[in-house]
């Protein structure tokens, strides 16, 4: 293997680029039986594909005629890979992501992960596969097979919704660990002391973790403590705000505040704790994260944080254009987000006047 990828090194064209007949020679079989693999994979036995894959993933190939077209001319075409477009978070971003491509005669090719790191490969390969020129990811970690892949084929590609702060790649995004923090601090500014906090999974969503290290970082400056019992991981939905909230009222009396990961559970949070008769906020405090179109038409209004949807994929698209036009930008260190106080949080139960107000950014 090392004598083909230097082999395949040696005959490129400078932009990493590998031809068929390099994975042909390193997994020991034809250049027709490759192009089977890759076309016709049923007319293959699956361990000789396996062998094929394994050689080309390697050499960092690129299937089909994606390779010449990076060789020869671009595609005009930006890729993004999300992990939903179920939370209109990203779909903000990406429209000011397909905007900006537009404006400078790109189209954009867009999918989905899931939250899934291996889906995110697989999807990351096949944008690569049909010529993108550049390509947007979301967080900070991904398969390190993507990257390879990104680095040999000279794709330049960005970080969204991830600080540049320390990033080992190019990254625009915010602190989410910093966000947790200056709610929590907000909170305990209103008396409160109970806390439960219903968010993501943090399987490959490192803003989710960090938004949990800030949390904790709070929490143990002001001496606090969170149950196990009151950390609650659900899908992004206000059905699963509702059932999260259900299982924080079977469990025994409520925390006098809530935080949730994104505004569509606070949404649902809201909706089950006004049905079971709680009065937000005098009894529950109710907090969200991402500054959506619902949050100023709830009854009452979602206190929340406004993060920079637009700017994230305004400087992705920015940053790619840049690169694939030779030039370099720098990217900002970090965006800020505000806290937007609206009529979901209130003092604690039984303080007899509001506490001070903060407005924190980050």
């Amino acid at each position: 293997m090392r004598a083909a990828r230097a082999r395949a090194r040696a005959g490129g064209d400078g932009l990493g680029t590998v031809r068929l007949s390099d994975v042909a020679a390193a997994a020991g079989v034809s250049s027709a039986t490759v192009s089977r693999a890759f076309n016709l994979p049923a007319l293959v036995r699956e361990d000789v594909r396996a062998r094929i894959l394994a050689a080309a993933e390697e050499l960092g190939y690129v299937a089909h005629g994606a390779a010449r077209t990076l060789a020869s001319r671009r595609s005009r075409t930006l890729g993004a890979i999300v992990p939903t477009l179920t939370n209109t978070i990203f779909a903000r971003a990406i429209d000011a992501f397909q905007r900006r491509a537009e404006e400078h005669g790109y189209i954009l090719l867009l999918t989905t992960s899931e939250y899934d790191r291996e889906r995110e490969w697989e999807r990351g390969r096949a944008l690569v596969e049909r010529g993108v020129d550049g390509l947007m990811l979301v967080g900070a970690q991904h398969d390190p097979r993507l990257i390879r892949l990104l680095e040999a084929t000279g794709k330049p590609f960005v970080n969204a919704w991830a600080s540049n702060r320390g990033a080992e790649h190019p990254s625009v995004g915010y602190d989410n660990r910093a966000l947790a923090t200056m709610i929590f601090d907000y909170l305990v500014g209103l008396g409160h002391r109970e806390f439960a906090v219903v968010t993501g999974s943090t399987s490959h969503n490192d803003r989710v973790a960090g938004r949990l290290l800030g949390m904790a970082d709070a929490l143990r400056r002001h001496g606090l403590t969170l149950p196990p019992e009151r950390l609650l991981h659900r899908h992004y939905s206000i059905d699963a705000g509702r059932e999260a909230f259900r299982e924080l009222a079977a469990a025994g009396p409520l925390p006098t505040a809530i935080v949730c990961g994104n505004d569509i559970l606070a949404s649902g949070v809201l909706f089950e704790a006004q049905a079971q008769g709680i009065a937000v906020p005098e009894q529950l405090s109710i907090i969200g994260n991402g500054d959506l179109d619902i949050t100023s038409h709830t009854v009452p209004p979602l206190t929340t944080v406004l993060t920079p949807k637009v700017e994230i994929g305004t400087w992705a698209a920015d940053y790619l254009l840049a690169r694939l036009d030779g030039r370099e930008i720098e990217l900002p260190i970090e965006l800020p987000v505000r806290l937007v106080e609206r009529g979901t949080t209130g003092p604690a139960p039984g303080l007899r006047r509001r506490a001070p107000r903060r407005r924190a950014v980050a």
